[in-house]
């Protein structure tokens, strides 16, 4: 392809062990009313508390809501906005994992332009700035610090559903590994894992024929060189770093790795979008209740395998990045030798090899095809065309725990 670049990027990233105590000079900046949306869990920990004191000795005051549940469904959305209209803010801090940063900017939007969150499901649906946001997040994963996607869980659908839009990217991003040291290996194995997805999804996503609109007309824009250059970065300190961070979670060195490369490949899905394990993993986890990370790395070795032939030298440049190309072989070769590395590191974390021991049942692989389908910014992404037929040989082989025979 010509060479295309573009970034949608938050205006200032912050990245370090102990860049949370940065947190106040940024929010004076920006507003002098913070609301603080988080969950449970961090509203009652001590680096809250530290976070509190220090924007109010900045002069900011601040509001905390720390009810947000898992999924973010609408309801709790309500209570949010609710909350943060009772306090005025001019400024909205997301604290916490995906689901923290995704609340945080739902009520960004609904707090500057009012409506409901189902007023912007889809893309560019956003008309102008919402209240400023910065995201701290307390995971190594989901990538929400950088991204223009929130997803929700809407009752009156069985799928979750994304708002897209540049407008919620946040202002800010300060990412402290410091936060993630108490994550359990569970959380950091199935977040580290959401990660690497991400990255080769965006490495590996096919490019687009590129004209002056089409960074108005597509949220995701498909493989293009600034995204290149971050997901090949974040491939390299996943791999480097997330199995030792998952076998010991106070490996400092390894959380820094783990959570600069779920940054980069923010970045990089961010703009470039995800593909096809990600939109079979909507229909996948809503069948399942599963986690999104799990569901989307245990699809990951497939839909590799689909699009090896489409997709060659963008997986070879995989296996470099997790170290495991041989200088010797072809392209296809090491294609190959990408997608066992994937599979070998996953195994190794406790990622379910197959769709079958995620929980899918044999009956429900046909509907997990077809509504895989209806994520049509991811869909359109993939290096090789997708079709029901195609979403049915993926699904298919991940539930049978065999890729053999998939690149035909």
């Amino acid at each position: 392809m010509s060479l295309f670049a573009t970034m949608r990027a938050p205006r200032s990233i912050v990245f370090g062990s102990g860049q949370r105590h940065a947190l106040p000079g940024y929010a004076q900046a920006l507003g002098q009313k913070a609301l603080i949306v988080t969950d449970e869990r961090m509203g009652a920990s001590a680096n809250l508390g530290a976070m509190v004191d220090g924007l109010k000795a900045a002069g900011v005051s601040v509001a905390v809501f720390d009810q947000t549940l898992p999924e973010v469904p609408l309801d709790c959305i309500d209570q949010c906005v609710a909350f943060g209209r009772a306090f005025g803010p001019d400024l909205v801090i997301g604290l916490g994992g995906g689901s923290c940063l995704d609340m945080a900017k739902v009520t960004a939007i609904l707090l500057a332009h009012g409506g409901s969150p189902r007023d912007y499901f889809g893309e560019f649906k956003v008309p102008g700035p919402v209240l400023p946001l910065i995201a701290v997040p307390t995971t190594a994963g989901t990538g929400s610090e950088a991204t223009p996607v929130a997803v929700v869980a809407d009752s009156e659908r069985l799928l979750k559903v994304g708002i897209a839009s540049p407008q919620i990217i946040p202002l800010v991003a300060l990412c402290d590994p410091e936060l993630t040291l108490s994550a359990p290996p569970s959380l950091t194995a199935i977040a580290g894992a959401d990660a690497l997805t991400h990255a080769i999804e965006a490495l590996t996503a096919g490019p687009r024929v590129v004209d002056a609109g089409t960074s108005h007309e597509h949220v995701f824009l498909g493989k293009n060189a600034l995204s290149d250059g971050h997901a090949r970065e974040a491939i390299f300190y996943l791999a480097r770093g997330l199995q030792h961070a998952v076998d010991n979670g106070q490996d400092l060195a390894a959380r820094e790795d783990v959570m600069y490369g779920a940054l980069l490949a923010g970045l990089a899905f961010g703009t470039a979008g995800t593909a096809a394990a990600h939109a079979i993993q909507y229909p996948v986890g809503a069948l399942t209740k599963t986690a999104h990370g799990a569901g989307v790395a245990c699809l990951m070795p497939y839909a590799m395998a689909f699009n090896i032939n489409h997709a060659t030298a963008s997986m070879a440049e995989v296996a470099t990045a997790m170290g495991v190309a041989e200088a010797d072989d072809d392209n296809l070769g090491n294609a190959e030798r990408a997608i066992v590395a994937v599979e070998t590191l996953f195994g190794s974390i406790g990622i379910p090899p197959n769709l079958q021991a995620l929980g899918l049942r044999a009956d429900q692989q046909d509907w997990t095809a077809e509504q895989s389908l209806g994520a049509a910014r991811l869909v359109k992404n993939n290096p090789r065309p997708l079709d029901l037929d195609a979403m049915r040989a993926i699904v298919r082989a991940a539930f049978a725990g065999d890729r053999a025979g998939l690149a035909n």
